[in-house]
């Protein structure tokens, strides 16, 4: 643990940032040795830039590369680089139980540690654009303590590699991390080099329900996803998906939550062919979806 937090903490920063709705306080951690640094979005929400402290006491000015509030991620670039980069882990490894280091500024507090363990995991975690909400999937739950101001701060494994951005304080004892994994590196991609995420649409809302038993067991899946709305005139009204349907596959995955959805609708998605298969009336149908672009 000790050599975890050694080697963190030279690259996680005190964000100060300075919006029109007041001044506000986060943490940031460097993943690139030129300058870019990830946090969470509610930490800069409403700023173009801001200061960065070190824990060697270099000071530096940032600016807001990118903002998407709906994973409640954001990437800052600092105007003089030079903190080391911290490796980017995959919290899709990660076990319930496993330590965890969590590095951040909370309370002002700069360059502070605490570790506990990975309390849960699958956890979802409900964010917000304006009248858009999305399910933040995959949560990590942790017992590391946490207080306002670590908020954007590091979550890391045992060997050093960044698994999570703390990101909300939901009771004592109870924090939560969005997760590094496939998803988000994607997500933070488009956050550098395009400042913004391009989303997918398919104008479809479900619920989960049981499979019929054998044909769960056919398929050994146990879940489906009822469709409860369908947007006239959207990818899923146009390929012939009704109410009522059952999803069953996109993509060639199971989809057994609206989360599986959820992650197959971000920018490469968008005009490519999406094969669906619903179960309707105990009968399965392919059709052939193309999503459009989220505006």
């Amino acid at each position: 643990m000790t050599g975890v937090a050694t080697g963190l903490l030279p690259s996680v920063a005190a964000l100060a940032v300075r919006t029109p709705r007041g001044n506000g306080a986060g943490s940031a951690v460097t993943f690139t040795d030129d300058g870019f640094l990830l946090t969470n979005a509610h930490v800069v929400a409403g700023a173009s830039g801001g200061t960065a402290d070190f824990a060697d006491g270099t000071e530096t000015r940032f600016d807001v590369v990118g903002i998407d509030a709906l994973s409640d991620l954001a990437v800052v670039r600092v105007h003089s680089p030079g903190a080391p980069s911290a490796p980017l882990g995959d919290a899709d490894e990660l076990r319930i139980g496993q330590l965890v280091v969590a590095v951040g500024n909370p309370m002002g507090l700069a360059g502070s540690v605490t570790a506990g363990v990975v309390s849960g995991l699958g956890r979802s975690l409900p964010a917000r654009d304006g009248r858009r909400v999305r399910i933040i999937d995959n949560v990590i739950q942790t017992d590391a303590a946490l207080n306002p101001g670590n908020s954007g701060g590091a979550l890391a494994d045992f060997t050093g590699a960044v698994v999570g951005v703390n990101t909300a304080v939901a009771g004592y004892g109870l924090g939560l991390a969005v997760p590094i994994n496939r998803t988000t590196r994607h997500i933070i991609g488009e956050l550098v080099t395009s400042g913004r995420v391009r989303r997918a649409w398919l104008g479809v809302a479900g619920v989960p329900v049981p499979l019929p038993p054998p044909i769960a067991g056919r398929l050994g899946q146990k879940l489906g996803l009822r469709v409860v709305e369908v947007v006239p005139g959207s990818p899923a009204g146009t390929a012939g998906i009704y109410l009522g349907d059952i999803l069953v596959t996109a993509g060639g995955e199971p989809v057994q939550s609206v989360q599986v959805l959820q992650r197959l609708m971000l920018g490469p998605a968008i005009g490519t062919d999406l094969p669906v298969t619903v179960l309707r009336k105990n009968a399965f149908v392919d059709v052939v979806t193309v999503p459009t672009e989220l505006s």
